[in-house]
């Protein structure tokens, strides 16, 4: 099977996406009408989430039916009512034998800073963004969760850049694919792991000069925390951040191998994006298996790492300019 370089090559998995573009939020749902094994890892000080506990190894349900990444802060989690909607009148859900429930995880970002902050997703955005959902290579850039994501804010959004939602994925072998989708609105910047070098992130503005040669030029988040400008601004920083995504194999998996794959995914967000999981930053990572394949955890933990890291980079590589912040998408 040739693939696509998206979190769809994993078979029963479809993403669909919705979004106001005059607000600049959206919602983004990952499918999976038979059910997958699930897990999570919540590393950033910040996190907005729902329906997470369940995924806890020694709790009783097995599968979700669909993950939701959404804009709007903790206004987005409604988002997930829609999806449940959309599943429950489609007879996805666990039986509890006196009605199929749907199982909704769901993770937030902030990005009320840029475009209507009276504008969230909600109920209705998360049904229009089900029965939008396939398993078609989904859109990259400013759409669905990514539609108002940001990164590089240690002075807000001033010298921010847009960023967005990205996809990638891997074949390990023997028919075993892992994806990735993430929306990226980190508080630092991100590195391109192949050169080291910032690709978008904290511009330089009065520090230095914005463009040499038609490059963007920046601060560097790392280096700015070091200064006293940077020091003086840190406990006022934005707390707009967050890095939210899901990992998606066809292995099979038990939910506490799914939860270290989901782990181990997070490798991916600390090679490129610098610093991560700060306490400004709210980090969530679902992982999915779907399938019924054989693959050892830690060969499909570290592809899922390698996997993430693509899809961030996608992700900036993908966003056009929006709510007055520069995207390398032009």
């Amino acid at each position: 099977m040739k693939l696509k370089n998206t979190l769809t090559d994993v078979r029963g998995i479809e993403v669909g996406h919705a979004q106001n573009n005059e607000a600049l939020t959206g919602c983004t749902v990952i499918l999976c009408r038979k059910g997958a094994v699930a897990g999570v890892d919540v590393r950033g000080g910040a996190p907005g989430t729902r329906e997470t506990d369940l995924l806890n190894p020694i709790n009783l349900v097995e599968k979700v039916h669909a993950i939701v990444l959404s804009g709007g802060s903790a206004f987005g989690l409604d988002a997930a009512s829609g999806v449940m909607q959309y599943l429950e009148e489609n007879k996805i859900g666990f039986n509890t034998g006196a009605a199929k429930v749907p199982i909704v995880p769901s993770a937030i970002l902030f990005d009320l800073n840029i475009g209507r902050a009276d504008v969230r997703p909600d109920s209705a955005m998360g049904y229009r963004a089900s029965a939008s959902a396939s398993s078609d290579a989904p859109a990259q850039g400013n759409v669905g969760a990514g539609t108002g994501a940001s990164v590089g804010k240690m002075f807000g959004t001033a010298l921010a850049m847009k960023s967005g939602l990205g996809t990638a994925s891997v074949s390990i072998g023997n028919g075993v694919v892992v994806g990735a989708l993430v929306a990226v609105n980190a508080f630092g910047d991100v590195i391109d792991p192949q050169t080291g070098q910032i690709i978008a992130g904290l511009r330089s503005g009065k520090v230095g000069p914005l463009r040499v040669g038609g490059r963007e030029q920046f601060a560097g988040t790392l280096a700015m925390m070091k200064k006293s400008i940077g020091r003086g601004v840190l406990g006022f920083a934005s707390r707009a951040n967050t890095v939210i995504g899901v990992i998606a194999t066809n292995a099979k998996l038990t939910k506490a191998q799914a939860t270290k794959v989901a782990q181990m995914a997070q490798d991916g967000v600390a090679r490129t994006i610098k610093p991560a999981h700060t306490m400004l930053d709210g980090d969530v990572i679902f992982a999915m298996s779907s399938g019924s394949r054989k693959a050892d955890v830690s060969i499909l933990g570290a592809y899922a790492a390698e996997a993430m890291a693509q899809a961030i980079i996608n992700a900036v590589k993908m966003s056009a300019p929006s709510g007055g912040l520069p995207g390398l998408q032009q």
